[in-house]
């Protein structure tokens, strides 16, 4: 696979990997292997970043386009995002109240269907 779709399924800035990755191609092996073993610059990358958008949102607790609104487009650091998280800005403050509610609409249609479905296994 490409070294980009490995860096995604890595959860991993691809720039911030050594030039032998970008420059490669990764097997399914290769990338098996990575994640069950990681060498030390995959391990420090996870650690302390830079991290890609979608794990900066996850570790924020906000989506990709809430980073977009919030102004974040760059990867940051662990250390960045810490600090997001002590400064509490009041966009990332909205942004995880936005989030909560995403989760607890999608939640309660989860459980809607979850009913309807054992209406209908009781009727059949």
């Amino acid at each position: 696979m490409k070294p980009a779709t490995a860096a995604k399924k890595l959860g991993v800035y691809l720039p911030a990997t050594p030039a032998s990755f970008q420059e490669g191609v990764v097997t399914r092996a290769e990338l098996n292997e990575l994640q069950a073993n990681p060498p030390e610059w995959l391990s420090e990358l996870r650690r302390n970043g830079p991290h890609p958008r979608p794990v900066v949102a996850a570790k924020l607790g906000v989506s990709i386009a809430g980073l977009a609104r919030g102004g974040v487009t760059e990867p940051l650091t662990t250390e960045q995002i810490e600090a997001l998280k002590q400064e509490r800005p009041e966009w990332l403050e909205k942004e995880r109240a936005t989030q909560a509610e995403v989760r607890k609409e999608t939640a309660r249609i989860k459980q809607q269907k979850a009913e309807k479905q054992e209406r209908a296994a009781g009727r059949g």
